[in-house]
């Protein structure tokens, strides 16, 4: 009887959920619930990070460039600020992984927070933006005309994710300013982030697989059926964090996937281990 009542149950609420929230869900409950907190986090964040930077342009400054400009600089530092300053980007958290900052447990449980965060994030500011008659947000996508396999639209990811996470790592790891560190790597970060928006258009720009991938499910209701899609948002991104990753230990040394590179370190010496992971990125 109670199993009949549940799978009742689960055929009328299973429509209504995302394709993938389930898994997702599944995710914060991986050794034996160690990384709950990450992936609540990681939801979190990137429901902030969603309402916080997509809205300038769209709600706020839409008929002013540096009005939206300065709205999605304040956004970005108050999602991190918020959200506790998570990762909030399945290539920023492989670049994690790549140096030793975390654990592969910890970058699969990151990314699928992340990935739930996004598939509730959407739907959900789609319903505030009917109930205020906002415009609602947008996202970013593939075009596979001129494009089929998705190389330029790839290209232009992976030269946006390298240059993103050199950001990261230099205002995290290379550069301190006292007591407003906080403020003005985030503010830094904000506007390199805003910048490879502007500069790297031909995939929406994305420069977060999670971005892309969630966007496209809640538009259209399934999972992306074109490879285009994996290859510029997923492939190039993780490929532009794991050659960043390369050149970081190139330049401060340390190691890559555990295996140290016969090149540097230019900057001499061990590399210096940052505290803890720099805590997000983008959108």
């Amino acid at each position: 009887m109670l199993t009949t009542a549940l799978s009742s149950f689960w055929q009328k609420v299973a429509p209504l959920l995302p394709p993938g929230l389930v898994t997702c869900l599944a995710a914060a409950f991986v050794g034996d619930g160690d990384f709950t907190s990450i992936w609540r986090d990681e939801f979190v964040g990137t429901l902030l990070m969603i309402g916080l930077t997509f809205s300038p342009g769209k709600w706020i400054g839409k008929d002013s460039i540096p009005v939206a400009w300065v709205a999605h600089a304040v956004g970005v530092v108050a999602a991190d600020k918020l959200g506790g300053g998570q990762q909030v980007n399945p290539s920023v958290s492989v670049s994690m992984y790549a140096l030793g900052k975390i654990s592969y447990t910890e970058m699969f449980v990151r990314i699928m927070g992340s990935m739930a965060g996004g598939l509730v994030a959407f739907p959900l500011f789609k319903l505030f933006a009917d109930s205020f008659g906002l415009e609602p947000l947008g996202g970013p996508e593939f075009d596979p005309q001129d494009d089929e396999e998705g190389i330029a639209a790839g290209f232009g990811e992976f030269v946006a994710m390298v240059l993103l996470m050199i950001v990261i790592y230099v205002v995290n790891w290379e550069l301190n300013f006292g007591k407003a560190h906080y403020w003005i790597k985030q503010t830094l970060t904000a506007l390199g982030i805003r910048y490879l928006i502007e500069t790297f258009p031909r995939a929406g720009p994305a420069i977060n697989p999670m971005l892309a991938t969630t966007w496209y499910i809640f538009a259209y209701g399934e999972y992306p059926t074109h490879l285009g899609h994996y290859f510029t948002y997923w492939v190039a991104s993780a490929a532009g964090a794991i050659f960043a990753s390369v050149l970081y230990v190139i330049y401060a040394g340390g190691t890559c996937f555990g295996a140290r590179i016969p090149l540097g370190p230019i900057k001499g010496g061990e590399a210096k281990n940052a505290p803890e992971s720099p805590k997000k990125k983008k959108s």
